[in-house]
């Protein structure tokens, strides 16, 4: 039952913070590159910029970012049982590796970056989107790894 009313739910928050933060990375990024070459962006543009990559973005990053942070919240999880009160800094790690994995997978795959946020100092925001989810969940299950309750 620990899954259902405490890791679920915790992932659920987690996931939805990191894709927010990714996708609002991105937006801005992107902007960031056209305001560069001479566009002028006012800020009603920028927040419909944002509201619409976090929309689009929803079905295929949002998905890849839900997978690759079961992936590695679990294997982390698995990790966790083994050192005790690491739990916190393993799941920030745990959260950086699959957005760094899962970007350079995708483009090694593919040949070519798909989130156009994630190039440049975009990548290293990206990164730093999958740290906060690693946090997040690490603080809102409530030590699940310490107390070996993930499933």
């Amino acid at each position: 039952m620990s899954f259902l009313t405490r890791i679920l739910p915790s992932f659920l928050v987690s996931w939805l913070l990191t894709f927010t933060l990714a996708s609002l990375f991105h937006s801005q990024y992107v902007v960031n590159q056209l305001v560069n070459v001479g566009v002028v962006v006012g800020f009603n543009d920028r927040v419909n910029l944002t509201l619409e990559d976090w929309l689009g973005l929803l079905p295929t990053y949002g998905a890849i970012i839900a997978i690759a942070l079961a992936i590695a919240f679990l294997v982390t999880w698995l990790i966790a049982k083994k050192v005790k009160k690491q739990g916190a800094q393993l799941f920030v790690i745990a959260g950086f590796v699959a957005f760094a994995t899962a970007l350079i997978a995708i483009e090694s795959i593919m040949n070519i970056t798909i989130i156009a946020g994630a190039r440049g100092w975009g990548f290293y925001m990206q990164l730093l989107a999958g740290a906060v989810g690693g946090y997040v969940f690490a603080k809102l299950s409530n030590g699940c790894h310490s107390k070996n309750e993930l499933i």
